[in-house]
């Protein structure tokens, strides 16, 4: 018994900390992605589109591995992640320009999936009594990610950039060594003896349209192709999940397809939010903002330990909708916030509000739809990493330029026509800053564009906020949906197929 639960609490700490390394790349580029901006000339659109980078790519590997990891096992999972983790740190303190940054993110964002896709359906399996405690608790590491590589990153100050990549180093080297002599355990689906067959059912068509519909229309603009990607997409995603539907007899759970749509918006409203608030803060809290970040990654980590009595008392369903709710009022806050201090407060109810989502919302998934396995668990999170990579983060990004259009349009036509490009991207065509122009220009134009941009980072707060909103109707929606069946109560797949 010493023995088994030594070795349960090595995995669980090694995959703690290799959800540390994953935090730590996301921190770090939201950190240093002004000093990219200003090196490689890049609009707020384009960060937008390097910050998806670091992103969406994390579905193609979590849902891929998914679908083999029982196979194949964690360990070479674990080894593939650590293999994307240190490629990408080459890749991207050896970059030139903005593809080759890209291709650096999306590099990470592999690993990074990797990673989830085998820590998240061996703790649900390790602790499979109480699953939503545990996996919030082991999703503790990502803001203590975020909070040990933010402060790292803050304390090397103006050292260059490509140093405070190297940051992603420690945690990756430290993972490897504790996780490569370990014994991984069997999912609890295999356990069970639930079939392959039944787990692809619990997604089914209707799940399998969405992520590969995502997955498909965001490899299609990154290439280039020239046909409509979401038309295009949506037509190969229908007629892969329509063969699926037909030949497993599996049209999908109509609480789980929710779910995933609902993912969408909660990791735009966490991630996205995160990717941006360091430079959405800065006009307010100047070079103090980087610690915004850290802050309310501070209260998530120390929250998400104290999971399990917040859980028992509000139920899952309660806590996401409590924490949607905290969420918009936070978001509403941050946007209209004047000064540092009620920046600082806003934030504290933002970070209160979004600690438990993405945890919890596993947590649910492990606990209703057991039978899916990894499938089930990892799809949900690579959906919300297609939300935010593919739309989440852009959008914001779009939501400045726009602003930043309009607003210069009204005040000067001569300025706009001076500074501003037209831009193409996944949302359309758009006006943006061309930064070259800028620097040309003379200081009362560019006083002026100042202001235009402060002014457009708090549109962007102001329009995410609805997004909470949406979850906390849909919460509540669930919340009555469950008490009509009796109430909320975990599926215990041993005795399902017993």
């Amino acid at each position: 018994m010493d023995n088994t639960a030594n070795r349960q609490k090595m995995l669980f700490w090694g995959c703690f900390i290799a959800l540390i390394a994953t935090a730590f790349g996301f921190i770090i580029r939201a950190m240093i992605i002004g000093d990219w901006a200003r090196e490689f000339n890049l609009t707020p659109t384009q960060q937008g589109e390097i910050f998806g980078a670091g992103l969406w790519p994390f579905a193609i590997s979590i849902v891929l591995f998914s679908l083999i990891i029982d196979k194949i096992g964690y360990k070479v999972a674990m080894i593939f992640g650590f293999i994307c983790h240190v490629v990408s740190i080459v890749l991207t303190v050896t970059a030139k320009n903005y593809n080759q940054l890209y291709l650096g993110m999306f590099i990470v964002a592999l690993g990074n999936g990797t990673v989830e896709a085998y820590i998240n359906p061996m703790v649900a399996t390790m602790f499979s009594k109480d699953k939503t405690k545990w996996l919030n608790i082991l999703h503790a590491g990502w803001p203590g990610g975020l909070v040990l590589g933010g402060v790292l990153t803050i304390l090397l100050g103006t050292t260059s950039w490509k140093m405070k990549v190297l940051l992603l180093a420690i945690p990756t080297v430290i993972y490897f060594v504790m996780l490569i002599g370990q014994q991984f355990p069997v999912n609890e689906r295999v356990a069970a003896r639930v079939s392959y067959r039944d787990m692809i059912g619990e997604i089914g068509a209707a799940g399998l349209f969405l992520v590969f519909w995502m997955i498909y229309s965001e490899l299609s603009r990154v290439s280039g192709a020239s046909t409509s990607p979401v038309v295009f997409g949506a037509f190969l995603a229908s007629a892969f999940a329509l063969a699926v539907g037909i030949t497993l007899e599996a049209g999908g759970r109509p609480l789980y397809v929710l779910m995933l749509l609902i993912m969408i918006i909660l990791a735009t409203t966490e991630l996205g939010v995160d990717s941006w608030v360091t430079e959405l803060m800065k006009p307010a809290m100047g070079a103090h903002a980087p610690w915004l970040l850290v802050y309310t990654s501070g209260i998530m980590m120390v929250l998400r330990f104290c999971a399990g009595p917040i859980i028992h008392k509000l139920s899952p369903l309660g806590t996401l909708a409590v924490c949607a709710a905290l969420a918009t009022g936070g978001l509403l806050a941050l946007s209209a916030a004047p000064t540092a201090g009620m920046i600082v407060l806003a934030a504290t109810l933002y970070g209160v509000g979004k600690t438990f989502f993405w945890p919890t919302t596993l947590g649910v998934v492990a606990e209703q739809f057991p039978r899916g396995g990894a499938l089930t668990l990892n799809a949900m999170g690579g959906m919300g990493m297609l939300g935010v990579g593919v739309v989440g983060t852009m959008l914001m990004g779009n939501v400045q330029d726009r602003a930043i259009d309009v607003t210069l349009q009204q005040r000067s036509a001569s300025v706009h026509e001076q500074v501003m490009v037209e831009k193409s991207g996944l949302l359309g065509k758009y006006q943006a800053i061309d930064e070259a122009k800028l620097q040309l220009a003379d200081d009362p134009t560019k006083v002026m564009v100042k202001e235009a941009q402060d002014g457009s980072k708090k549109a962007a707060l102001k329009y995410v906020a609805i997004l909470p909103a949406i979850m906390f109707l849909c919460y509540v929606g669930l919340i009555l949906y469950f008490r009509s069946k009796g109430g909320y109560r975990p599926v215990d797949i041993t005795a399902t197929d017993a």
